[in-house]
């Protein structure tokens, strides 16, 4: 009996045994398990819309393994937001990008205007220098009133002057020569018109109406319609060198409708004439830049008023935007745009055509100084065809 008893506990230990290894053999392979799955802990960053989300390992791998591969989700499951601190950094270089290129822009626009403006000085001191130096004598072209003084110039002979107290600018204006927008600027510059719809000065130079900037109370300058050309110059021509017979037309009208007019030539023979130079009826859209023929009235007075700019139709448009810029006024307003007073070389050719070479050298030669004086070149095809 002891025996038998002791083969029976060794038989029901070692059933134990063998279900124990049984137990623990089948927990390794994965056919059960006695405790309960873990959540990943990885699963707290994926999207709130899926809480619940889990991932659980095949059967046919361990589960260390599926911890492992279920460790290695989190950088993927991450990867949004370092997309977008990569995106976000990208855009902040682009921007840093294109602001430093717009920098690089301006710095380029600057350094080219102040390239153009160092240009236009040069320009303006070579114009500066050359009225120096016909005024002086250099250049051997004598005109009278050259050396006289500035206080010796009659208050009549300084009607083209227009002055603004204001920004200290002195204007010189010349007929035909941009002068209607000039007057503009400086009617809007010194606040002298009140505009009719505003009720208030003028801000913007195109918008001063042509017939005012001329009115004689405003510039001391005189408006001359073509009646009053007619009167005073036209029907003297006619009646010195034309072959009209008969008492001449009262009014202009009626003389264009009558075909009855002055010719080039008989205009060119009339600034010629003696008599005319006596008579000291130069018109002012004629009349010589520097200064009168014998008693004749001066227009600017280059060689007795220092000017510190010296303008050009040819360059208008370069001109007026350095000057608005010297006058420190171009953020205030902007030159005029507006048809340009030039004269065609087809239209040079056809006038003096008919005009005698004796002539076209006697007018040169009135206007010389003019020439000289503003560096414009002797027109040798006009004086010797």
């Amino acid at each position: 009996m002891g025996t038998w008893r002791g083969l029976r506990v060794a038989f029901i230990l070692g059933s134990l045994f063998m279900i124990l290894l049984i137990i623990v053999y089948w927990d390794d392979v994965g056919g059960f398990n006695l405790y309960p799955l873990q959540e990943p802990k990885h699963q707290s960053l994926h999207s709130n819309s899926h809480p619940q989300t889990t991932t659980r390992p095949s059967h046919s791998t361990p589960t260390g393994r599926a911890q492992t591969n279920s460790s290695s989700a989190a950088p993927t499951t991450a990867a949004p937001e370092e997309t977008r601190g990569s995106a976000e950094e990208q855009i902040e270089e682009e921007g840093k990008e294109k602001q430093e290129q717009r920098k690089e822009e301006t710095r380029e626009d600057e350094r080219v205007e102040r390239s153009h403006a160092a240009v236009d000085d040069r320009e303006q001191e070579a114009r500066k220098q050359r009225i120096m130096d016909v005024c002086s004598g250099m250049d051997a072209v004598e005109f009278p009133g050259r050396t006289r003084a500035f206080e010796q110039i009659p208050n009549r002979e300084l009607d083209h002057l227009i002055v603004d107290d204001t920004h200290q600018i002195i204007y010189c204006y010349v007929p035909k020569v941009a002068c209607t927008n000039w007057k503009r600027v400086m009617v809007v510059l010194s606040q002298s018109l009140i505009s009719p719809s505003s009720g208030k000065p003028y801000t913007d130079p195109e918008a001063v109406p042509p017939d005012l900037v001329h009115n004689s109370s405003l510039h001391l300058t005189f408006a001359k319609p073509n009646e009053d050309f007619y009167k005073q110059f036209g029907s003297v021509m006619l009646r010195r060198y034309s072959n009209v017979s008969g008492s001449l037309p009262e009014t202009a009208a009626e003389a264009f409708a009558a075909g009855i007019k002055p010719t080039f030539q008989q205009f060119i023979t009339y600034l010629l004439d003696p008599e005319t130079e006596r008579e000291s009826i130069f018109n002012e859209h004629w009349r010589q830049v520097f200064v009168s023929h014998g008693t004749v009235y001066r227009l600017c007075h280059p060689c007795q008023v220092k000017y510190d700019f010296i303008g050009r139709l040819e360059t208008l448009d370069t001109d007026a935007e350095h000057l608005l810029k010297l006058l420190e006024v171009d953020d205030m307003l902007r030159f005029p745009l507006g048809a340009r007073n030039r004269t065609a070389a087809s239209w040079e050719r056809d006038w003096f055509a008919q005009i005698p070479i004796t002539m076209r050298r006697e007018l040169y030669k009135l206007y010389e100084p003019d020439f000289e004086l503003f560096g414009y070149p002797k027109p040798e095809s006009t004086l010797h065809q």
